[in-house]
């Protein structure tokens, strides 16, 4: 293969979100977004996410049955697309089954293998296919896994979740011991199978393993293709994770040519220091076998980098590691929290914090502030990746809210205000290189309602569609604003919890109200409604209380004088009232009757550091075998602690275990034992007397919620999103399933066909002209009038209806209706 940059890279889009390719003739080839999450075990896979929040991560993923020539071809255009993108992006190898939890967080409804690959001339995911049969076995609780199996009932085991896929009709079965988690996690994978692959026109159905004769239409529609089952059903089958007696055990090796040739080297041995590493060199870590690190020294020659990838994979052989070994590669400067944590000190000299200071290393009272330049973003473009700034955010801003799922332009006296009950469309224009750009910010109330967040997003792609594709669109949820996104409203960005910026809305309040503030200068302030009582308050920050005749700003003895600059900066727009300052330890009695009387707070000593050494680091934790085994999730937030789990949050000087309401009494019972033997095996080689807190849901001290953006302390009292049994309610209230007829299997052809093949899901596809603006009696036969655009070719769709099918089935009812009857087609 050439060393030149491929014309492919050229199609390469840089803007948020995920691209895929597959290699096919040893090329790279663009895989279709509604075939994204469908991986074919006979094919290698290339996989770029870039987030304006964070650095790129470039994945290839390997196929359990793809060749030699495959897996080498995938392995040298993610070297050469490295390259092409700069060399900052990390890499990382992905095998079939066993793909590292970032990887999985892509893909949130689940990853599906399928049998099969391009050379064997099966093709990917078409939408509106029909004639299908297959069984996927569903396995995992975070991250799902679905594999293609035999058809048959020999495929079934008691533990897990299986889908059967009929085309018009998919069956979900619930093995007895399968818990909500999994039976949820099956229902959503089976309505992205139905959304994406089939335009929403499938049906689904639920099966309870324990009690089938619950369901005797879809049973027997199981035994019309499975058969009649046999014997008993296998025991459920455990899930295989790597443990931490593994992956305690620590080596670091150097890679150089410095010889003249490549020469790997063992260094050391567990708890390694940072001071190991070298700019010179590239270095490989081996986490026991269960990971591969690689990290390229900024001064290691090109040959030694460009080779760091294919490296690690002999490494890996040489070992006699299973081909399965996850290997992660970065550039020095770029490491990931996962990599640090595997050191025993990792102290950030000159670390830059946003667009904020520069700390060095020493005592709090004592730490150096440097203002940091934001012109120099102009000047050095690898800075500007690196601070996730496209530029110093002094461009023009349009704002809009959702109203009646209608655009409506937002006076700008207003912005920078955003409420938890509204979504908003935010365009920033700037100019690069005398060209105009453009980043289109989608943010998400957490309280709007989904027709709203529905609507955004449809409203979005025409905001799109005036600037001809040119915006990049962000996606923002509240309280998990971007850096750039707070430099836009410089330092005066406040966002209410709930209500609504609506004219004419009164939004209820009960007088008092509290804002937590953080941020250092006008790049990354921003003010966030917190619940009005004591337990609110944190010693690192500045907050702002208002109350009916007076606007307190609370001063904890933790933030720094900048921090209280902004604080007084962003207090004029809360309001207009004068401000009495307040210091913490010497607050007016009224200070306290206003949030409802003195309670405990965070204010341990180590909130007032400005930087953590360590990222905080959450775990869903199991003891299924009897050993400690933990799935890292990745970009945690509030919503990630699942009450049927335990949960561990390591942030290094402390260690929590999150006991969740319905988690089994096992793990209850060994949360502590295992939280020691994770301190034990730790290895960066963990102090075992670090503090271990256990607390359980609902009763989450302020020390806990203090490492999560805006805290809820309300969730656990309200539904957080369907539950199993309400999801299984709401399909049951959809219709019989009883006038679906599975396919014969003896009809079933060896390859799938689509709709506009088939007579099978209806009576084809027809051209506009004999479904347009007809009277019922004037359509073909066994055209159902309600749903004439089922009929239409996916182009004709398109041409027709202005959208895609995917797009046409996420629009709210009447929008859909709205469309149709502009086309004719009602």
């Amino acid at each position: 293969m050439s060393d030149e940059t491929p014309d492919v890279f050229k199609s390469i889009q840089r803007k948020p979100g995920l691209q895929i390719w597959t290699i096919n003739s040893m090329k790279m080839v663009p895989v279709p977004e509604q075939a994204y999450g469908n991986f074919f075990e006979g094919d290698c896979y290339i996989i770029t996410i870039m987030d304006p929040a964070r650095s790129t991560d470039i994945h290839y993923w390997i196929g359990n049955t793809s060749s030699q020539d495959e897996q080498g071809s995938a392995a040298i255009y993610v070297t050469q697309m490295d390259s092409f993108l700069g060399g900052s992006p990390v890499q990382h190898r992905e095998v079939q089954s066993c793909e590292s939890a970032k990887f999985r967080s892509y893909f949130k409804n689940g990853l599906i293998y399928k049998k099969g690959g391009v050379a064997s001339g099966f093709q990917h995911v078409e939408t509106n296919v029909y004639n299908i049969r297959r069984l996927l076995h569903v396995k995992g609780t975070k991250n799902v896994t679905a594999t293609e199996v035999e058809v048959s009932w020999n495929s079934f085991n008691s533990g897990d979740v299986f889908l059967l896929d009929m085309g018009k009709m998919i069956v979900q079965w619930n093995g007895p011991q399968s818990n909500r988690q999994e039976k949820l996690k099956g229902v959503l994978l089976a309505q992205d199978i139905r959304d994406r692959e089939r335009g929403g026109r499938a049906q689904i159905g639920l099966v309870e393993g324990g009690s089938e004769e619950d369901g005797p239409e879809l049973m027997k529609m199981m035994r019309a293709v499975l058969g009649q089952r046999a014997g008993q059903l296998r025991d459920a089958i455990p899930d295989d994770q790597p443990d931490f007696y593994q992956t305690a055990h620590v080596r670091l090796y150097s890679v150089s040519d410095a010889s003249g040739k490549l020469v790997v080297q063992e260094v050391a041995t567990q708890p390694l220091t940072k001071d190991l590493l070298q700019s010179s060199d590239c270095f490989i870590v081996d986490q026991g076998g269960a990971a591969i690190f690689v990290w390229k020294g900024k001064h290691a020659t090109k040959e030694e980098r460009h080779a760091a990838l294919s490296n690690a994979v002999g490494f890996i052989k040489a070992k006699n590691y299973p081909t399965t070994t996850n290997v992660e590669v970065m550039c020095e400067g770029a490491e990931s929290a996962t990599f640090k944590q595997l050191f025993k000190s990792w102290m950030e000299k000159g670390q830059t914090q946003g667009l904020g200071k520069t700390y060095s290393v020493g005592k709090i009272a004592k730490v150096d502030q440097a203002k940091f330049d934001v012109m120099e973003l102009h000047a050095r473009p690898e800075l500007a990746a690196q601070q996730r700034m496209v530029d110093d955010a002094s461009g023009e801003v349009k704002i809009w809210r959702i109203e009646n799922l209608e655009l409506q332009e937002v006076s700008p006296s207003t912005y920078g205000q955003f409420y938890g009950g509204d979504c908003y469309l935010v365009l920033y224009s700037y100019m690069r290189s005398s060209q105009p750009q453009y980043i289109l910010y989608m943010w998400l109330g957490r309280h709007a309602t989904q027709d709203e967040i529905t609507a955004c997003a449809y409203q979005a792609v025409n905001v799109d569609n005036r600037y001809n594709g040119a915006p990049v669109q962000v996606r923002v949820t509240m309280g998990k604003e971007p850096r750039h996104f707070l430099a836009i409203f410089k330092g005066k960005l406040i966002i209410y919890e709930g209500g609504t910026g609506r004219p004419g809305v009164v939004n209820t309040s009960t007088g008092v109200r509290l804002f937590q503030v953080r941020g250092t200068d006008e790049f990354n302030t921003q003010a966030t409604e917190v619940p009005p009582r004591s337990s609110s308050l944190n010693s690192n920050d500045v907050f702002i209380l208002k109350a009916d005749n007076v606007c307190y700003l609370w001063y904890g003895k933790g933030c720094s004088g900048d921090e209280r600059e902004m604080g007084k900066a962003i207090s004029d727009v809360v309001s207009r009232q004068d401000k009495q300052i307040v210091m913490e330890g010497q607050e007016p009695a009224q200070f306290w009757v206003a949030l409802g009387g003195k309670a405990p707070y965070a204010s341990d000593k180590r909130f007032e550091k400005e930087t953590p050494l360590y990222t905080p680091r959450l775990f869903e934790c199991s003891n299924q075998t009897g050993r400690f085994l933990m799935t890292e999730v990745q970009d945690f937030a509030q919503e990630d602690l699942d009450e049927d789990d335990v949960m561990l949050l390591d942030t290094w000087e402390e260690v929590f275990l999150w006991i969740g309401n319905s988690a089994n009494q096992y793990e209850t019972q060994e949360a502590s034992k295992s939280a020691v033997e994770y301190l034990r095996t730790h290895p960066a080689g963990r102090d075992p007397n670090t503090p271990i807190i256990t607390v359980k849901q609902g009763y989450e001290p302020p020390t806990f919620t203090g490492w999560f953006s805006a805290w809820d302390p309300h969730k656990w009292s309200v539904s957080g999103g369907l539950s199993y049994e309400e999801m299984k309610q709401k399909l049951r209230d959809v219709g019989s399933v009883s006038q679906i007829t599975p396919t014969p299997p003896s009809f079933i052809p060896s390859t799938t066909v689509s709709a506009s093949q088939s007579s099978a899901g209806n009576s084809g596809t027809y051209s506009p002209e004999q479904l347009l603006n007809k009277n019922p009696n004037e359509l073909p036969a066994g055209v159902d009038p309600n749903r004439r655009e089922a009929y239409l070719s996916d182009a004709d769709f398109e041409s027709v209806l202005g959208s895609s099918r995917a797009d046409f089935q996420r629009l709210p009812k009447w929008r859909q209706s709205d469309l149709k009857k502009k086309a004719g087609l009602f």
